[in-house]
This record gives C-alpha cells, structure tokens and sequence, in this order.
C-alpha cells in the first residue's frame, strides 16, 4: 500500500545516523540547534538538518550552521515521479550555490542516499547565454514591460521588429523585402517575414511579402510609423 501520511523528521534520523555511522563518524542528534551532529577523529565535524521536504526554512537553518562547520547537508524523504525529480534538481542546484550537501531517504527501506557533499561553488558563466541577453538589451527600443510579468506577451526586440515591418505593409501594401528592410530599418525583415513566427506574413511572390488577415488584427489599432 502506498504511504500517505505525512513523513516525520524523526523517521529520517536512523537512515542518516546508519549511513554516517557506515561511514566511520559518531553521531549523535539534538546537538545545540543541529538536528543531527557527526564527528569522526580530528576532522571537522559534519551536521545534517533534517526535514519533511524542501523548505526555505530548511536551507535557513542549513546556511546558519555553515558558522559551525563547512560540512553541511539537507536531508529530506524521497519522494516519486517527476514533481520530486524537478524539486529535486532545482535544491541541487541551490545547495550547491550555498555550499551544501544534499541527502535524501526513502522511507520504504531507509536507503539513504547522497545526492551532493558541501563544497565551495564555484559558478560557470555563459558567455553566449550573456551574449544573448546583452544583444537583446541593446535592440529592444525603450522599457515596454512590466518588471515580474506573468502570462502575459513579453515583447521581445524580435516582436517590435516585427511589428514595424507588419505597420510598413499596413500602409504600402505587398513590398519586396529589400524595400521594408529599407523603410523600417530593420536589417533582418526578410528573415522576419519568411520565418512568420506570429502567423503575420504571407508570401505573395519571390521575394514580396503581404500581411496576413491575422497580422492585420495584430496591428490594426497601432499607429502608423
């Protein structure tokens, strides 16, 4: 039968006490405020803070125990199915930006297993992902966006691009590509209306383009250029 009830913290503490025991540490729990406390010789000492899932609380008191010791994990159950696969990824990629580790129990047998051991981070920078962005910010005219919009356009350069080659064949009708390219300056209209990624340019002939019923709805109340 499939368990349903919400799991308990203290469930958690065997399986993480088993495996930093198999590991050669002493543990002991409810040490000060650390919910598990493991020592092992001369070498620093490990903590673990416990909880039912992932919680913001969680990685709160995590990150207060990093003026403790460098060896800091999170443990949470393990759940099933890609909801827990997605949290799961995403608090990686969390813990390892905050120097934690990351431990998660399956509560049907007690495996305990590591997903991540603390360690300083040291982030990689997308050069061609910053690129993108900083091409983006140059060719966007003005702030046309509302700062945390949700389910809502994001006009983008490429859409105000597109609609000043949709406004110019609003008012001249079918042109060559070469002539709104001129007109509007926009060096990439030929690629906007061949490409058509709103459903707003038809191809009448080679190298002649007209706007389609939907690009004349899309820019029927926008002025003129």
């Amino acid at each position: 039968m499939a368990r349903t009830a919400k799991p308990k913290e203290t469930e958690l503490y065997p399986p993480v006490k088993a495996l930093l025991e198999g590991q050669g540490f002493v543990v002991k729990s409810e040490i000060g405020a650390a919910d598990v406390f493991a020592v092992r010789g001369d070498e620093p000492p490990v903590i673990v803070e416990l909880k039912a899932g992932f919680s913001l609380t969680l990685f709160h008191q995590a990150v207060a125990r990093l003026a403790i010791t460098d060896l800091v994990y999170v443990a949470v159950p393990r759940g099933a199915g890609r909801p827990f696969l997605s949290a799961l990824k995403a608090n990686l990629t969390l813990c390892r930006r905050l120097g934690l580790g990351l431990i998660t129990i399956r509560l049907s047998d007690g495996l305990a297993e590591i997903h991540l051991d603390p360690g300083p981070y040291a982030p990689r920078k997308s050069k061609a992902r910053a690129g993108r962005m900083l091409r983006e910010f140059a060719r966007r005219a003005g702030d046309p966006n509302l700062g945390g919009s949700t389910r809502t356009t994001i006009v983008t350069a490429y859409r105000q691009d597109a609609v000043r080659v949709a406004l110019h064949l609003r008012a001249a009708g079918p042109c060559k590509a070469a002539v709104v390219a001129a007109a509007t300056s926009v060096g990439r209209a030929r690629s906007i209306m061949a490409d058509d990624h709103y459903g707003w340019f038809e191809r009448v002939e080679r190298g002649i383009y007209r706007l389609t019923p939907k690009g004349e709805g899309a820019v029927r109340d926008l002025p003129a250029d």
